[in-house]
């Protein structure tokens, strides 16, 4: 079992040994494919909302789950300050070899640093919670390296469409679900597959209501084009 899935592709890319992709199943879908190129994409080639966010960003910036550090790459080439952080050694390697002057290798639960103007969480950012009930440890770790008229800036999508129908308009969930965004991952790259880990879904109003719990407003921002939204989260005054 490799512990760095991500990292492994992403070093491969890198170095130009581009052979396949990564494969992720989840316990919702049949398996999908995460393409590598995506990972090092321009501004040009990101999807608007994510666009939207980069414009958003100001000052002091720690992008929480770096990957290659695309994001990163363009905040600094603006002249912002950017922390790149992440739980993949080797998506801290990429990231740097790419550029970013600012890397940190380190789980956002167990990193200690400074307080930010700006935490950028992209590509369903919030799923780092993992669960519904891990909301409010996350919030309240990204309250703490948050300056009191700091923003965190994340996203999300309301999966509820991969969900069948019923006879009258909602949706059928099954009675073991705690919550219908929880979803459990893992990932193959070359014969090799990741452990499984929890993933997290957020529909909009849920979002707003476990952060208002931890008394952090939120704000819709922006809407993508398939379920997906942009939030933006400040301290409560």
């Amino acid at each position: 079992m490799n512990k760095d899935i991500l990292g492994t592709a992403l070093i491969d890319y890198q170095n130009g040994n581009y052979t396949e992709d990564i494969t992720t199943h989840s316990s919702l879908q049949e398996d999908d494919v995460l393409p590598l190129p995506y990972m090092f994409r321009s501004f040009k080639e990101m999807p608007k909302l994510e666009q939207k966010a980069l414009q958003l960003c100001k000052d002091n910036v720690l992008d929480v789950g770096c990957g290659a550090g695309s994001h990163g790459l363009y905040l600094q080439e603006k002249g912002l300050m950017v922390t790149a952080l992440d739980a993949s050694k080797g998506a801290i390697e990429v990231s740097s070899l790419r550029g970013l002057k600012n890397t940190v290798h380190s789980e956002l639960l167990d990193y200690e640093g400074e307080q930010f103007d700006t935490i950028l969480i992209l590509m369903n950012g919030v799923g780092l919670a993992g669960t519904l009930d891990g909301l409010e440890p996350f919030f309240t770790k990204l309250k703490s390296l948050l300056k009191d008229s700091g923003q965190i800036l994340l996203d999300s999508s309301d999966i509820i469409y991969m969900f069948e129908d019923d006879e009258d308009g909602g949706y059928w969930i099954p009675d073991n679900v705690n919550y219908y965004g929880e979803v459990s991952f893992s990932m193959v790259y070359k014969k090799e597959k990741s452990k499984t880990f929890p993933w997290l879904y957020v529909d909009y109003n849920t979002l707003q209501r476990a952060a208002n719990y931890s008394n952090l407003t939120c704000e819709l921002v922006m809407e993508g084009e398939h379920y997906d939204y942009l939030a933006r989260l400040t301290h409560m005054k």
